[in-house]
């Protein structure tokens, strides 16, 4: 998807969607390029459906690699702390034609993978 209809899209969700800032829908898209990117260079190339659960772990390490110890702080102000949340904005995505999905991804594979404290925090507390 072109970046003008990738905004136009957040931008119509945005019309009706209050629950997260805009920074998160960017977010999650980032991550979901990260993601594909990592798991096309495990697999010789090959561009294959994320599952939830790799999608949410790419999240993580994307979030620790680009903001570290502001992660949380970031997450909290836009809205989004829990797994679900990020499988809440996968699935408006999907709603609104921005990503594809497989008959089999529910939301549920969204529920809850990690904690964001054990994510998002706990690795730059002081031992």
């Amino acid at each position: 998807m072109k970046h003008n209809q990738f905004e136009h899209a957040v931008a119509s969700i945005l019309e009706t969607e209050k629950r997260f800032e805009p920074g998160a829908y960017f977010l999650v898209r980032e991550t979901l390029d990260f993601t594909v990117d990592r798991l096309s260079k495990e697999s010789n190339g090959d561009k294959r459906h994320v599952s939830g659960s790799e999608l949410l772990f790419g999240f993580r390490d994307y979030l620790v690699q680009e903001y570290g110890p502001m992660s949380a702080t970031l997450l909290h102000d836009w809205g989004i702390t829990k797994c679900r949340h990020v499988g809440e904005i996968v699935f408006l995505f999907i709603k609104n034609g921005v990503f594809g999905r497989q008959d089999s991804d529910t939301l549920d594979d969204f529920d809850e993978v990690f904690t964001f404290e054990e994510a998002f925090t706990a690795p730059f507390l002081a031992a």
